[in-house]
C-alpha cells in the first residue's frame, strides 16, 4: 500500500476512534463512560474503587506537600482516577483526546491541570514520577499509533519512577470488536524497554470475568 494511502487510512481510523470515544463520553454518566457499559452504576462504581486501589498500591497513597509525586494520567476520560490520585496529594497532569471529557473534568475541578492532547502529542517541561494509563491503550488498533503513543509516554517517567498501563496478558493477540486489540507482554517489553525501563510483572484487575490489569515498569536508566 502506498505510504499516503497507508496515512490517510491511520488518519480515518484515528478519526473514527476518536468520535466513537467523544460519542460515548456525551452520552454516558462519568463512570459508565470511562467503565464498563454492560455494569449499572454499583457495579461500575466497584469497578473503579478495586482499580483506584491497584493504583495506590502501585504508586503510593500519600505524599508530602513539601515534595508531591508528580503523577501524569495519560487518557484521563473524565478524570476520576486523576481526582482520586490529586486526593492522595499527589500533583496530576491529566490530558484525554476527548474535548466533551475534557469539559467535564474542568467543570469537575478537583485539583489536576487538564488538557486536550492524543497521547503521543503530550509534552512537558518535566518528567514524572508516575505515568498511568487506564484502559486506553489496547483501544489503538494501529500499530504504529500505539507504538508511538507508549514510548512517548515511556520518555516522560523520571528515573526511578514508574509507567503503569493496562492491557490483557494474553499468550498472543486478541481482538474485540471495533475497538479494542488486546496485545502482549512482550509487545509491551519491545517498546519500552530500550528506552531505559524494566518491566516489573503484572498485576490483574480481579474484577468479576475481566482479564484487564497493570503493565508495570521502573525507569533504571
Amino acid at each position: 500500500m502506498p505510504e499516503r494511502t497507508q496515512e490517510s487510512t491511520r488518519e480515518s481510523a484515528q478519526e473514527s476512534t476518536q468520535a466513537y470515544w467523544d460519542t460515548r463520553h456525551r452520552r454516558h454518566d462519568e463512570l459508565a463512560s470511562g467503565g464498563h457499559i454492560g455494569l449499572d452504576r454499583a457495579g461500575n462504581e466497584i469497578f473503579y474503587a478495586l482499580r483506584v486501589g491497584s493504583l495506590l498500591r502501585l504508586i503510593g497513597d500519600t505524599a508530602s506537600p513539601r515534595d508531591p509525586l508528580f503523577v501524569l494520567d495519560a487518557g484521563c476520560g473524565k478524570g476520576h482516577f486523576a481526582r482520586a490520585l490529586a486526593r492522595c496529594g499527589h500533583r496530576v497532569d491529566a490530558f484525554d483526546a476527548s474535548p466533551a471529557a475534557v469539559a467535564h473534568c474542568r467543570e469537575e475541578g478537583g485539583g489536576p491541570r487538564y488538557a486536550v492532547r492524543e497521547l503521543a502529542q503530550w509534552h512537558s517541561a518535566w518528567l514524572y514520577d508516575a505515568v498511568l494509563s487506564v484502559d486506553v491503550l489496547f483501544h489503538i488498533l494501529d500499530d504504529a499509533v500505539w507504538a508511538a503513543s507508549l514510548a512517548n509516554l515511556a520518555s516522560l517517567v523520571r528515573l526511578t519512577g514508574r509507567l503503569l498501563v493496562t492491557d490483557e496478558d494474553p499468550p498472543a493477540r486478541v481482538p474485540r470488536g471495533d475497538y479494542i486489540l488486546h496485545r502482549t507482554a512482550a509487545e509491551y517489553r519491545a517498546v519500552v524497554e530500550p528506552l531505559g525501563l524494566h518491566y516489573g510483572g503484572f498485576t490483574p484487575y480481579g474484577f468479576r470475568e475481566n482479564r484487564v490489569g497493570f503493565h508495570l515498569f521502573t525507569r533504571t536508566s
